[in-house]
């Protein structure tokens, strides 16, 4: 039998499986630098204040956008257009009718498959909290996924 996001358009999920579909692996809730020249987007390794980087959750998603002022709520109407979403991105994925990875939540049955594999930022990932305003060109990373 097909799962939701197998027989499902993203416009079609209820809130409960447009949620469920989050792989969990924070890449979302890093710090970018847009150079304002090129428009080039540059990924670092800072996660936002309200990330838990142990479960790579919200601490406090229902008010994220409350508290972080650049904070993006993803939703049909962009997902597509954010270009700086990884390529494992699950809601990537289904909008491309692409499958999910194997480690993925739903596939596999558990939330640790995506930080077992390494897809998740919780082997990487540092607080914004720790990170000075002057030291934030250092923590540019390149994906690698």
């Amino acid at each position: 039998m097909a799962e939701f996001w197998q027989t499902k358009t993203l416009e079609q999920m209820t809130p409960q499986e447009w949620e469920s579909l989050c792989d969990g692996c924070g890449k979302c809730c890093l710090v970018k630098l847009e150079d304002y020249d090129t428009a080039a987007i540059y990924h670092t390794d800072i996660a936002c204040k309200l990330l838990d980087i142990d479960s790579c959750r919200c601490s406090d998603y229902k008010h994220r956008q409350q508290q972080v002022e650049d904070c993006v709520k993803l939703d049909i109407h962009n997902i597509e257009s954010i270009k700086w979403l990884p390529h494992t991105c699950s809601y990537k994925l289904v909008a491309q009718g692409k499958p999910l990875p194997d480690w993925h939540h739903l596939r596999s049955g558990s939330r640790d498959t995506v930080h077992k594999i390494g897809a998740s930022v919780k082997q990487f990932a540092v607080s914004e909290l720790t990170v000075k305003d002057s030291d934030v060109e250092e923590h540019i990373i390149q994906w690698v996924d």
